[in-house]
């Protein structure tokens, strides 16, 4: 199915229609979106997959990826951990799993203005947002998960809560377009503000070797200016290898294209876009004959691993690139200046525009009831 808009034509290296359309390709005729061909989903990659098809302009193949969603979702506002061909793999109900849809549906919105879709999937997010609240441990923290029987595990993820960080901002912004006010999403998202900036202690320190918990501070927006450098900065030898790309783990000779696009989202989001360019620069040659970017590969010896081709890869270098060279109307999502206070902000100017009676403190700092309480 051809494209529904015709994004910007810049220079820029990404082939962008080969990509989405190798998303397109997995996602099954429930809207389901596999990790690849016969595999797994888990609901934030099949959420990163469907930001993909929207970069893509497959807007149609994104819609009904939400839609899947929103006919799955559980009574509890979340979703399994693991879905193969629609039914239940891994019945773990993961935080940020359940409020990542607030990124994709605020992306998807910024792209194609649709309020009457926004409409009808606000209580689909609403929901995934409020089981994500609910796993707020007492110093801001999110636990990462209720396993099968439902109980709650008290181990929070540095990665998992920072996602939570953007998921609750994307999901404010989303309530005050719609009317809504959500002052206990505001309380959480300062209390979690608090753990990821201060309280690092409370987290998990094995996962500290994985590299997202690196720079997911950064890319979510919690750590900004001067302490966003620092901390990219800090651990850029332990995970960055010079030419190839970014560990998975600092520990492995294995580097990602997710985590190296990730990381590139991140260095575009505090300003550092030729640094941000560099590292793009080294994962271009790291493609499957049909275009598609690898897994992974090893170093020295160059080994592709795993041999599948991952959609959320593929979504995640689109995202890069729409963060660098400005493909979408969505590409400053993660920008840390689109959600600055202030009349000069990307994000005042976009909401002064769609809610005339407007301020950003409104959005993340209102002290309205929230009326479901």
């Amino acid at each position: 199915m051809e494209r529904e808009f015709q994004y910007h034509r810049l220079s820029h290296p990404v082939e962008i229609d080969i990509l989405a359309a190798s998303i397109a390709d997995v996602q099954l005729k429930t809207g389901e979106i596999p990790w690849h061909a016969g595999g797994k989903t888990d609901p934030w990659d099949h959420v990163e997959a469907a930001i993909g098809l929207s970069i893509g302009g497959y807007l149609e193949q994104a819609r009904h990826a939400f839609e899947w969603l929103a006919s799955t979702q559980l009574p509890d506002g979340s979703w399994y951990s693991a879905y193969r061909q629609g039914k239940g793999e891994d019945t773990t109900r993961e935080s940020n799993h359940s409020s990542y849809i607030a990124v994709g549906v605020f992306h998807y919105y910024l792209i194609t203005q649709d309020r009457a879709f926004l409409e009808y999937i606000w209580p689909t997010v609403s929901a995934g947002i409020d089981y994500a609240v609910a796993l707020q441990g007492p110093g801001g923290e999110i636990y990462w998960a209720r396993n099968p029987a439902g109980s709650i595990d008290p181990m929070s993820l540095l990665t998992g809560s920072c996602s939570v960080y953007m998921s609750l901002k994307c999901a404010l912004v989303l309530a005050l377009l719609l009317g809504e006010s959500r002052p206990r999403w505001q309380m959480a998202l300062r209390r979690l503000e608090d753990a990821i900036r201060y309280r690092r202690y409370l987290f998990n320190k094995t996962k500290s070797r994985y590299s997202m918990d690196w720079f997911y501070p950064v890319l979510c927006g919690a750590l900004t200016d001067g302490e966003a450098k620092k901390r990219i900065d800090k651990y850029w030898n332990k995970f960055v290898v010079e030419g190839l790309g970014v560990r998975c783990v600092c520990d492995s000779p294995w580097v990602t294209m997710a985590e190296s696009s990730e990381l590139i989202i991140a260095l575009a989001a505090m300003g550092e876009t030729e640094l941000a360019e560099t590292l793009l620069m080294w994962i271009l040659n790291k493609r499957h004959d049909d275009g598609s970017y690898y897994c992974g590969v090893t170093f020295p010896d160059m080994v592709i691993w795993p041999e599948e081709k991952l959609t959320w890869t593929n979504a995640a270098v689109m995202m890069a690139a729409d963060a660098l060279y400005h493909i979408t109307p969505a590409s400053q999502l993660f920008n840390h200046s689109f959600w600055q206070e202030g009349q000069k902000s990307h994000m005042y100017r976009f909401l002064k525009k769609r809610h005339p009676v407007f301020s950003i403190k409104e959005a993340f700092c209102s002290h309205m009831q929230d009326m479901r309480a």
